[in-house]
């Protein structure tokens, strides 16, 4: 039954401290479903270690030490996520979509699997990834993958990158909506 259901396209976007998962604490996640303004996730989560990178942590503009004092925990904010994605499950059947993945997922996938014991987009925690399918879909080499490049393309000029995990999750979900419509219509 499921296997009719439509595929959700859960764009995913992180906020980080530093450059991997561990060492570093993923601070803020947004997701939200290509097609699908009305269904959004975010949170904030509190640091997992006492290291962190001044400049990545500046990127966000969020405060670490009232993050340290009043985001919930990693295993309470993945415990939500996971929650919200299963969710998904009675309308559709969620596939994680990032830009880039290697680097939204490689944050998202560990600390489901640290904080919960497993994923619920996969094992593997794989998904698309929004440059390599443009790469795909236009032909062009990997230095024109650039979503503000794919943005252009599409004349989505009005559409920011705020660096807040919610929104930019939102804003690659819109995108992504775009480049699917453009490859039907090719």
């Amino acid at each position: 039954m499921t296997d009719r259901l439509p595929e959700l396209y859960v764009a995913v976007d992180v906020e980080a401290d530093g450059p991997i998962p561990g060492p570093y604490s993923m601070i803020s996640l947004g997701m939200a479903v290509a097609g699908r303004p009305d269904l959004a996730f975010y949170t904030e989560l509190r640091p997992i270690s006492d290291d962190f990178v001044p400049a990545a942590l500046a990127v966000s503009g969020l405060d670490r030490d009232r993050l340290l004092r009043e985001a919930p925990t990693a295993e309470e904010a993945m415990r939500a996520a996971a929650r919200w994605v299963n969710g998904l499950r009675r309308i559709g059947r969620p596939v994680f979509l990032a830009a880039p993945a290697v680097w939204d997922g490689m944050f998202v996938h560990w600390y489901f699997v640290r904080f919960l014991g497993h994923s619920p987009f996969g094992a593997t925690g794989s998904g698309v990834d929004l440059r390599s399918y443009w790469m795909g879909l236009t032909g062009v080499e990997w230095r024109d993958t650039r979503k503000g490049t794919i943005k252009g393309q599409l004349g989505l000029t009005d559409v920011p990158h705020t660096h807040h995990a919610g929104e930019d999750a939102a804003e690659l979900a819109q995108v992504f909506d775009a480049v699917r419509r453009r490859a039907q219509r090719d």
